[in-house]
């Protein structure tokens, strides 16, 4: 079982002390003898120790830095949301295809913002504009919030935030079991809890430091006796020998277990493993013992988001991953909806 992360070291930028969310947290952590040292700037984080980029990177996922959000604007997270709000940047897992591996490129450490009413009230303007419609907020675009949460309780005062709107929805996705200071959040219906599911082949050879599918699972029967509506990311989809059959066992599995009601109000979502150039030159740096299969020529080049071109599965390809998955979804959770395969 994966233990709650705990960083071996951590930075506080000096505006994180303006705000008690900061204050709590030095103190905490000082309580827990964790290394705390200052910065000016989390940019200006340098020379961690080791004697090499894999000892280096292993240091710095395993490092937090507590700071304030300096960017109130929110970028955009579709499909899964009108906008992406940010609590925390980086992540303690270690997933090979993970697209964090470029977006946070040299700096891979994880961020946790303390300035959250600050947050709250862009996200509040957010939902004025866009009245009487709602408006859904996604808080695991640049993290696996689920993973630090323990340590800061943000996502939990979130969920209670939103809670209490009119006009406001959260929705969050993680790899992560420590879901248990969560589960009694005044949620009020208005958070989708989501995890990020897949078959044991990918899981134990590309998801290393998260937690296992039956630990997922069981941290997903908890969340959804607690009330919150219920979500689940197949994601990537990775074609590999016996992928029809490692994700038959996955659905079996989950419909083994979930309870009956739980599967009423269900959704799902899909997509299929891709990847960038400037992904593949930082995973095989980071990780140049994955047995990920990265051949473009096997691939299908398709435009991305900001100019930057992706591989994706061939046409085909995706029809039989598309075809095979949805028919597991229609026929062990008929009342389940499909949100989006990409």
């Amino acid at each position: 079982m994966v233990k709650p992360f705990v960083p071996q070291l951590i930075f506080v930028e000096p505006r994180a002390m303006e705000y008690p969310l900061g204050k709590q947290l030095v103190e905490k952590f000082k309580g827990m003898g964790i290394e705390i040292k200052e910065t000016t700037s989390h940019n200006q984080i340098r020379n961690l120790p080791g004697d090499n980029h894999f000892q280096k990177y292993r240091k710095a996922k395993s490092t937090l830095v507590i700071g304030v959000r300096k960017t109130l604007k929110f970028d955009t997270s579709k499909p899964s949301a009108e906008y992406a709000i940010p609590f925390v940047t980086g992540c303690m897992g270690h997933c090979h295809y993970c697209y964090l591996q470029t977006t946070m490129g040299d700096k891979p450490y994880i961020r946790t913002y303390v300035n959250v009413e600050e947050i709250f009230d862009q996200a509040d303007e957010y939902m004025k504009e866009r009245m009487p419609e709602e408006t859904r907020f996604e808080a695991s675009c640049t993290s696996d919030i689920v993973g630090v949460d323990h340590l800061t309780h943000t996502l939990k005062r979130a969920i209670e935030h939103f809670g209490a709107t009119e006009h406001g929805r959260l929705r969050f996705v993680t790899k992560f079991a420590h879901v248990d200071h969560l589960l009694d959040a005044k949620h009020n219906g208005r958070t989708r809890f989501r995890f990020s599911i897949n078959d044991h082949y990918i899981i134990k050879n590309f998801e290393p430091g998260t937690s296992r599918l039956d630990e997922r699972i069981e941290a997903a029967v908890k969340v959804a006796e607690a009330g919150y509506p219920l979500g689940f990311i197949i994601a990537p989809i990775y074609l590999h020998d016996g992928w029809q059959e490692g994700y038959g066992e996955m659905m079996e599995k989950l419909e083994s277990k979930l309870p009956a009601f739980a599967k009423k109000d269900l959704t799902f979502e899909m997509i299929q493993h891709r990847f960038t150039k400037p992904a593949k030159r930082v995973i095989e740096k980071n990780y140049p013992m994955t047995k990920l299969e990265l051949d473009e020529s096997a691939r299908k080049w398709k435009w991305g988001r900001y100019g930057i071109g992706k591989y994706v599965y061939q046409d085909d390809e995706q029809e039989q991953i598309k075809g095979t998955l949805a028919g597991y979804i229609d026929n062990m959770f008929p009342q389940a909806k499909i949100e989006y395969f990409t």
